[in-house]
């Protein structure tokens, strides 16, 4: 099954479209790192452009809720995903040999 292509807002497309070949050899650690950073960008930008609102340089209240929106989704994706890894490694080490 070939999931390239396959992107959400905490993967911009084209980012982290790595083929199953490819992300066996750049390990889960930097997928993993480059998913935080992107995310860490996002909420980066979020807070820019929601600074720039309040001092009047961006006009767009529309721009600057979807940027926002945009951030929270992605932190809670990031979340979710972290939850879920410390959930398997407890799973993991619960297990008997």
């Amino acid at each position: 099954m070939d999931i390239t292509g396959i992107h959400t807002p905490a993967m911009p497309q084209g980012k982290f479209s790595h083929s199953a070949k490819d992300t066996a050899e750049t390990g889960f650690a930097t997928v993993l790192r480059e998913a935080v950073e992107a995310v860490n960008h996002q909420v980066q930008d979020a807070d820019t452009t929601a600074r720039d609102f309040v001092v009047g340089r961006a006009q767009s209240v529309h721009d600057t809720m979807l940027a926002l929106e945009k951030a929270d989704i992605s932190l809670r994706l990031l979340t979710q995903v972290r939850n879920k890894a410390v959930e398997a490694y407890q799973e993991i080490m619960r297990m008997q040999l």
